[in-house]
């Protein structure tokens, strides 16, 4: 990352323990705007344990999080997406007996008709209910979800429920999007259609985190990468700086694997 870079995250001394194991001993992280930044680490690595520190999911033992210069440490996941924090997660949230459309609308902030007396009075929320449904629309549009607008989100593939996922977070307008392993349970054949949409968030100057096993996917789409074990941040750089780093590779396969290896370098 450049000094002119800005940041969007900033994570410092922050540290997890549950039971007296330490989960989480990040000395400090800086995530840049505007780019799509991938957590990647071995099983047991802490990296969703620390992604569920920076979307408000779990509190931190100590330490500070700040987004865009301020200190969120602490702040429930509601005031997160107030200021444009939101994440997606690993099993998707669906609500399966209500549609498509619903499930996108009920992801819009503010709604005046939340309200149980202004409820009462259809004129007092009717116009921004259709401004809700107009934006929905456009995101099912826009996710290739259009075809899908009145029926059951229960009749989902696990694809279109991912995609429905991230439509429904964008209805915030976010401008940091987390999302926790994007194509866990998503047919290889269908991952393209989730991969371009990703991307086209970064090309709108949002800022995206993603937690991920998959290499590559890490390497298609992440402008950075930042690899933990153990807890501990051991690495960061480009997808290609990662890839040949030595430390990464003893995370991922073991350090002591003979002395026929010694010489070697990363492969």
């Amino acid at each position: 990352m450049t000094a002119a870079d800005a940041v969007a995250i900033r994570a410092t001394g922050v540290v997890k323990t549950f039971g007296g194991l330490k989960a989480v001993d990040v000395e400090r992280i800086v995530i840049p705007k505007g780019r799509i930044t991938a957590l990647i680490g071995p099983n047991g690595a802490g990296k969703t344990t620390f992604f569920n520190l920076l979307s408000g999911f779990d509190k931190v033992d100590s330490g500070t999080i700040e987004l865009d210069g301020e200190d969120i440490t602490g702040m429930p996941p509601h005031r997160l997406a107030a200021k444009g924090m939101v994440r997606t997660f690993q099993l998707t949230k669906v609500l399966s007996k209500m549609s498509t459309l619903e499930n996108l609308k009920l992801g819009a902030l503010g709604q005046r008709g939340e309200n149980f007396f202004v409820a009462l009075f259809r004129g007092l929320w009717a116009d921004q209910e259709a401004a809700i449904e107009r934006r929905a629309d456009a995101l099912l549009e826009r996710f290739n979800l259009g075809h899908m607008r009145d029926e059951f989100a229960g009749t989902m593939s696990g694809g279109q429920r991912k995609l429905l996922e991230l439509a429904r977070a964008m209805m915030t307008d976010p401008q940091v999007i987390m999302l926790d392993e994007p194509m866990a349970g998503v047919n290889p054949a269908l991952a393209q259609s989730l991969l371009e949409p990703i991307k086209s968030l970064r090309d709108e100057g949002r800022t995206v985190v993603f937690v991920e096993h998959n290499m590559d996917v890490v390497r298609e789409i992440a402008d950075r990468v930042i690899v933990m074990s153990e807890g501990r941040v051991i690495a960061e750089g480009t997808p290609e700086e990662i890839r040949t780093n030595r430390a990464v590779v003893d995370a991922y396969l073991g350090t002591h694997r003979g002395t026929e290896s010694d010489g070697g370098g990363a492969q």
